[in-house]
């Protein structure tokens, strides 16, 4: 019986983690799209896989929720773990840092405003992103499509006409 208990209880917590994270971060993303034109949904995506949705140690220790290497204090604040990944003061600073690391993409300007996930995903993936390559790509679609991302995107074309 408590072993029932115990699973039902790590089940339900797991489903909330997509829903409190959705609920800090779309806000963020969809500001962030409609300064620069970064689709909301690969934002969100990314940062969706990236970050463990907030619960990866970088996300928790360095409020990097893209994998974006570079200093942290860490070892300053006399923390143990290691990390070459960079620290932001604030969550929402490692969002508008991404967004400024894909404005400087060659190919930016012929992606802004555009919608199309895939096209997105593939370019960053051909622009050296991530590592990780394909299963990359696919793992951010995944979290686009499970979480019905791309209605955020749908919902921002239509506000605009």
């Amino acid at each position: 019986m408590l072993g029932g208990l115990l699973i039902t209880t790590l089940s339900a917590s797991a489903q909330r983690t997509p829903k409190k994270y959705l609920e800090q971060f779309t806000p963020v993303a969809v500001n962030l799209s409609q300064e620069t034109g970064v689709p909301a949904s690969v934002i969100l995506g990314i940062a969706m896989l990236e970050s463990g949705m907030g619960t990866s140690k970088n996300a928790r220790l360095l409020k990097n929720h893209f994998g974006i290497v570079g200093k942290n204090n860490l070892a300053k604040r006399g923390l143990t773990y290691r990390s070459m990944y960079r620290e932001y003061t604030t969550d929402t600073a490692s969002y508008r840092h991404f967004t400024k690391v894909i404005m400087k993409k060659k190919w930016f300007t012929t992606m802004k405003g555009n919608d199309d996930y895939d096209q997105w995903l593939n370019k960053l993936i051909r622009s050296g992103y991530s590592t990780a390559g394909q299963v990359w790509v696919s793992r951010v679609r995944s979290m686009i499509k499970k979480y019905k991302l791309y209605e955020l995107d749908d919902a921002m074309n239509l506000a605009k006409r």
